[in-house]
């Protein structure tokens, strides 16, 4: 028969914090902010793309207009005229329904083919680049002096 004198100990609050045992505090970041590891590469694949779109913009104004974005990968149904792997997508403004033309880039398909973080970025230009012209029915060059 068991003591009665003996409880169970009383299960630990909510709110108590599991890193601070032993009194050292809570555990701090692993990376301080000021390092490039700070951000995931999704946030620095993001920002190439914000920031190729921003380059466009000053050279093209229609690109200021163009909504971005970014998805890890392309739907796993490609349109028929799409052969191979889809690095991104334009797509043309609908007046009716309200929706800007929008181009869409896919993270893991551009990052697979770089190698280096200086080609990636190239590699991300020349895709927003391709996908505005698409979108605005204008060669690559038009939009891309330095392409």
């Amino acid at each position: 028969m068991p003591d009665p004198s003996r409880r169970a100990p009383a299960p630990a609050p909510a709110s108590a914090h599991r890193r601070d045992r032993h009194g050292r505090g809570l555990r701090g970041p692993l990376v301080p902010p000021h390092l490039p590891a700070w951000r995931t590469r999704a946030e620095r694949f993001d920002e190439l793309v914000v920031a190729a779109a921003d380059d466009l913009a000053r050279h093209c104004p229609q690109v200021g207009s163009i909504q971005f974005a970014v998805e890890e990968v392309p739907p796993s149904d490609p349109a028929p005229w799409e052969h191979g792997v889809v690095l991104g997508r334009g797509f043309a403004a609908q007046p009716r329904a309200g929706l800007p033309s929008r181009i869409v880039v896919y993270r893991r398909p551009v990052a697979s083919r770089a190698r280096e973080d200086a080609e990636l970025a190239g590699l991300v230009r020349r895709v927003v680049v391709e996908q505005v012209a698409l979108v605005l029915g204008r060669g690559p060059d038009e939009i891309d002096p330095q392409a």
